[in-house]
C-alpha cells in the first residue's frame, strides 16, 4: 500500500507512516534543532521536486538567476560545494555508473531503441571473482548481444597502449586493460571505456578528446558529467551497436595480428637496447642478465600466442586479456631475478 495519498479535492499530497533509513538524511536532520525539521523537510521537498522537473540537478540550478532571483544563490553555492566534493571521494565511482546508465537508458527511450543499461553492481562476471565492466546493455532485447561499459571516473588510469606496455612493472588499470576485461568478463561483443573530461590523464586527452576507437580492443568516450552532456557516450554506443550487430567472422585478423607483431617488434628492440648496455658497461652484468631473461620469456610468450592465433585465425577475449596482462611471465621472472641477484 502505498504510503502518499493525493487529495484531489484540497490539492494536498498527503504522507501516511514514513520513515527513511538515509545516513545523509538523518545526519543532516540530526544536526538540526527540533523546531526547524519539518520547515527543512518541506523545503528538502519542494526543492527536490522542482529539481526532478528540471530532470538533471544542474540545468535546474543554471536557471535559479533569472527565474528566481538570489533566493536560491546559496543553494548553487552548496551544489558546487558538493562538485568539487564529489570529485575527492570515493563515492564518484558509484555515481558515475548510475548516471552513465540512467543517460543511456533516457537515450534508448527517446530513440526508441530496444537496448537497455543494465547495472552489474557487485555480480562478477566470466573471471573468477572478477567485477570489471560496471554497466552492461543488451542490444534489442538480445542477452547473448551485449555492450560493456566501464566507467573510470580516475586520473591515474592511463591509455596504456601495447606497444608501451612494461609486464614486469605494478599492474596498474589502463584504458586499454580495462576495455579487454570487461569485454571478456562480461562476454560482451564490444567494449566501451568513459572518462569524464575533468578527471581523465593527458595520455587519453591526447589520443581523443571526443570519441576515439582501439582496434579489437573497444571505445573510449569523455563526457561532461557536471555539464549533463553525455552526447559522445552516445555517439561511442551507437557506433559500437553498429559493429555489435553487423560484425562477422573472418579468418584471420589482421588487426589483432597487428598487435601480436607490435609486442613482438617492441621485444626485439629490446633485445639492441641489451647489445648496447653490454658495450657500453660490463659492470651492468646483472641487469643485463635480467634483459636478457626477460627477452627470452616474452619471446617464448609472445610465439606461443602468435603460434595459436595463426592456427586459429583469432585469439579469444579471454586469450587476448591473457596476452596483455601476461601475468604468468611475469611470476616465472620473479624466480629466475631471485637467482640472478644471488650471484
Amino acid at each position: 500500500m502505498s504510503n502518499i495519498k493525493l487529495n484531489q479535492k484540497l490539492k494536498r499530497v498527503e504522507v501516511q507512516q514514513f520513515e527513511l533509513d538515509n545516513d545523509i538524511v538523518f545526519n543532516y536532520f540530526d544536526n538540526l534543532p527540533a523546531k526547524e525539521r519539518d520547515d527543512k523537510l518541506f523545503k528538502a521537498l519542494y526543492i527536490g521536486v522542482l529539481a526532478l522537473m528540471e530532470d538533471r540537478i544542474s540545468a535546474f540550478l543554471a536557471k535559479t538567476t533569472n527565474e528566481l532571483g538570489t533566493e536560491l544563490e546559496s543553494l548553487k553555492m552548496i551544489f558546487e560545494m558538493k562538485k568539487e566534493l564529489f570529485y575527492k571521494t570515493s563515492v564518484k565511482g558509484s555515481l558515475a555508473e548510475d548516471e552513465v546508465a540512467e543517460a543511456l537508458n533516457m537515450f534508448f527511450k527517446e530513440k526508441r531503441i530496444k537496448d537497455k543499461a543494465i547495472l552489474t553492481g557487485n555480480a562478477a562476471g566470466a573471471l573468477p571473482r572478477n567485477k570489471t565492466g560496471d554497466i552492461v546493455c543488451e542490444i534489442a532485447d538480445n542477452s547473448d548481444l551485449k555492450i560493456v561499459i566501464e566507467c573510470k571516473f580516475d586520473k591515474s588510469a592511463r591509455l596504456g597502449e601495447i606497444e608501451g606496455k612494461d609486464i614486469f612493472t605494478r599492474k596498474t588499470d589502463t584504458a586499454w586493460s580495462q576495455l579487454i576485461e570487461a569485454t571478456a568478463n562480461r562476454n560482451a561483443k564490444v567494449g566501451l571505456i568513459v572518462f569524464d573530461i575533468s578527471l581523465v590523464d593527458n595520455s587519453i586527452l591526447k589520443f581523443t578528446e571526443n570519441v576515439g576507437y582501439i582496434p579489437e580492443v573497444g571505445f573510449i568516450a569523455i563526457i561532461d558529467s557536471q555539464k549533463g552532456d553525455y552526447s559522445n557516450l552516445m555517439i561511442a554506443y551507437m557506433l559500437a551497436r553498429d559493429i555489435a550487430l553487423n560484425a562477422t567472422q573472418v579468418d584471420l585478423d589482421k588487426d589483432v595480428l597487428a598487435m601480436l607483431i607490435t609486442r613482438i617488434v617492441k621485444d626485439i628492440n629490446e633485445i639492441t637496447t641489451i647489445k648496447s648496455l653490454v658495450e657500453r658497461n660490463i659492470d651492468n652484468n646483472r641487469e643485463i642478465l635480467k634483459q636478457l631473461e626477460k627477452s627470452m620469456l616474452l619471446m617464448e610468450f609472445n610465439q606461443k600466442y602468435l603460434a595459436q592465433f595463426l592456427e586459429t585465425g583469432t585469439l579469444t577475449k579471454k586469450d587476448m586479456l591473457d596476452f596483455y596482462m601476461g601475468e604468468g611471465v611475469k611470476d616465472r621472472f620473479k624466480l629466475i631475478e631471485k637467482e640472478i641477484n644471488k650471484q
